[in-house]
């Protein structure tokens, strides 16, 4: 069998920007400057501009311990935005599944189609789940969500839902098997997970070669299901007018950091101790005194965050010469962010995003067609 070890083919990339919801906007990492918080305020001028520059995406990612609500700000959100997707994180397990399925589909109908999820499968507050039992809880929540958004009735048995009731009221705006789901995850669970039902894989900075070993080790699992899964890369960004105003400006985000900051920021997440966390460490190790694992891609920003810890860091050509490498790889999902945020999102909307032709996945991937009649809340899927 051919396995396909890239994104299917597209015209341009999806270039997304992130909502810094849960606290982790600055202009000095270990700083916590009231004007950064974590507020509507902010947040949602930051994601109004993203719209407004042309991004095609905005991850809101979820944390219990820091910041707002995904849905509760999303919700709110939507309706403010006239372009730009939401790419809303779901924490599997946090709403029983019939309930999250009527609200995704709510939210899908206000977007008129321009939601995405992000499927999140850490433990949630107070538990401690061991990691199979976490990814086994996701498929069930998958698996109902996609009962009720494709079929009239729900008839599910597993280890964690047993349910059978009707899906009148929970059909999604988008066709074809509703929003698309992006999953990021390591561990064998999570792969098969990802292979088996969801549509984009995220992957957190790493070496090229480790890059391509994580896309190779999915589309094998993926070709296992008869299945080919899309590929996106979440990471940071500092592009400057030369290299050295990029370089000088990595040096200042960090120059307030001490080690004991740095520790308890990466901490308090509730997935610090994941496989995926101590991949980001492994990098950092790796990399040479200034913190660069390879050209542009710079690992300093793990020092003092728990997840996607490294990013490119450059001149506009080098910005975006990485970008289209990655591009080369098959990647075609980029999920970036900066600090402080908004300036970040306004200097790469202004030296780099004009060189990229970008798209919306999900009508590239035939979820939401260039013409499609609303489909109200409760009529049947459309096929």
């Amino acid at each position: 069998m051919s396995i396909v070890v890239k994104s299917r083919a597209l015209d341009g990339a999806e270039i997304s920007w992130f909502a810094p919801i849960c606290n982790g906007d600055t202009n000095h990492l270990g700083v916590m400057p009231d004007a950064y918080k974590s507020s509507w305020g902010n947040t949602s001028e930051i994601i109004k501009e993203a719209d407004r520059l042309g991004y095609r995406n905005v991850l809101c990612p979820s944390s219990y311990q820091v910041g707002q609500d995904t849905w509760t700000f999303a919700a709110a959100l939507a309706p403010l935005l006239d372009n730009i997707n939401l790419l809303t994180a779901i924490r599997c397990g946090e709403v029983h599944p019939p309930m999250l399925a009527r609200a995704i589909a709510t939210l899908d109908h206000i977007m008129k189609g321009r939601l995405t999820i992000n499927i999140i499968s850490s433990n949630l507050p107070g538990e401690d789940l061991p990691s199979a039992d976490r990814y086994q809880r996701s498929r069930e929540v998958i698996e109902i969500l996609k009962q009720c958004w494709t079929q009239d009735q729900i008839d599910f048995k597993g280890d964690f839902y047993n349910l059978s009731l009707p899906t009148l009221p929970v059909k999604p705006y988008q066709q074809n098997g509703g929003p698309l789901m992006y999953f990021g995850g390591y561990s064998p669970d999570g792969v098969d997970l990802c292979a088996q039902h969801c549509d984009v894989y995220l992957m957190w900075p790493e070496t090229t070669e480790n890059i391509k070993g994580l896309m190779t080790n999915m589309s094998e699992k993926a070709a296992s299901y008869d299945r080919q899964v899309d590929f996106g890369l979440r990471v940071h960004v500092i592009v400057r007018e030369t290299e050295d105003e990029a370089i000088e400006a990595s040096r200042s985000l960090m120059k307030y950091l001490d080690v004991e900051k740095g520790d308890e920021i990466r901490n308090r997440a509730l997935d610090a101790k994941s496989y995926g966390v101590s991949r980001q460490s492994e990098m950092r190790n790796q990399s040479d005194r200034e913190g660069f694992v390879e050209d542009q891609l710079w690992t300093g920003i793990g020092r003092a965050r728990s997840g996607c810890g490294a990013a490119i860091v450059g001149n506009p050509d080098q910005v975006e010469a990485k970008l289209r490498s990655y591009m080369d790889l098959g990647i075609r999902s980029f999920i970036l962010s900066g600090y402080p945020h908004l300036d970040e999102c306004r200097l790469f909307a202004k030296y780099v995003l004009p060189r990229f032709k970008t798209v919306s996945l999900p009508h590239e991937l035939g979820r939401v067609p260039d013409t499609i009649p609303q489909t109200p809340l409760g009529a049947a899927p459309r096929q």
